[in-house]
């Protein structure tokens, strides 16, 4: 039997490092992708000094280079990927009027383009693998448009839309691959120097409340270990639900074209 291992973008900082510590935790083995190879491989020992018979491979890819995804996909096939986590992106505040044309792209290429690849590679090799998973990182800004946040969130009502109706398309063709999506709320990370263009953005004075990176991985571990398509943090309370999904759907629908 071939060695399975679970792979996770944006895996150097915040939520995907948490992540990371999770699985290990739970023995999996781990295929690490970010741009800084440097906190992969901090990250690497750090997961091996606690857990020495685990295999932790790092690469360095810059996920908004997107015409080289077929070949950062190709390195993964050499390996058997039991479940693929979607983590890396970033966010940008302030009007549209007042933002950077380089950073929008960068935020479309990495956000939407960049996981949509890695997600139909995944689907195309292992839609009847049983056990396999792949489960986006979005946000519950792709449920509500959130202001200040106007492009992201459309990212995001992208991945949660993509997520939810590949969820559907795979159980409606009974897949064994199974399509989740998480949609954090506030989480205090780099995403706020990166979404503010700052290197002290406070959490503290600017979120009346958010949860930790390694809250919301544990709120992924029960995502990963549940039924459900959605884990959602609800923006107003901040709890944390399961769900079979927000969107309305057409599956049933006798006006859908036939080919």
């Amino acid at each position: 039997m071939k060695t399975k291992y679970t792979v996770i973008t944006g895996a150097s900082s915040g939520i995907g490092r948490a992540m990371a510590l999770k699985f290990a935790e739970r023995n999996k083995n781990l295929i690490l992708i970010a741009r800084r190879e440097n906190l992969l491989k901090d990250l690497k020992s750090e997961i091996l000094k606690k857990n020495p018979n685990l295999d932790v491979l790092v690469i360095d890819f810059d996920l908004t280079d997107v015409g080289k995804i077929p070949e950062l996909y190709s390195k993964l096939k050499n390996y058997h990927i039991e479940t693929l986590i979607n983590n890396a992106g970033f966010g940008m505040y302030g009007d549209v009027k007042e933002q950077s044309l380089n950073k929008i792209s960068d935020m479309l290429h990495l956000n939407v383009e960049a996981l949509t690849l890695l997600s139909s590679l995944y689907v195309q090799d292992y839609h009847n693998e049983k056990g396999s998973q792949l489960i986006n990182i979005s946000s519950a800004g792709g449920y509500t448009i959130v202001p200040n946040a106007i492009v992201y969130c459309a990212t995001k009502f992208y991945v949660n839309a993509f997520t939810e109706g590949l969820a559907l398309e795979l159980k409606q063709n009974n897949a064994q691959l199974k399509a989740k999506v998480l949609a954090p709320a506030a989480t205090k990370t780099n995403f706020g120097n990166i979404a503010t263009g700052k290197t002290n953005f406070d959490y503290d004075k600017s979120y009346p409340n958010y949860h930790t990176s390694e809250e919301m991985a544990n709120f992924l571990i029960q995502l990963y270990e549940s039924d459900k398509t959605v884990g959602y943090i609800s923006r107003e309370t901040f709890e944390f639900n399961l769900s079979d999904g927000f969107f309305q759907n057409a599956f049933s629908s006798k006006n859908n074209v036939k080919f």
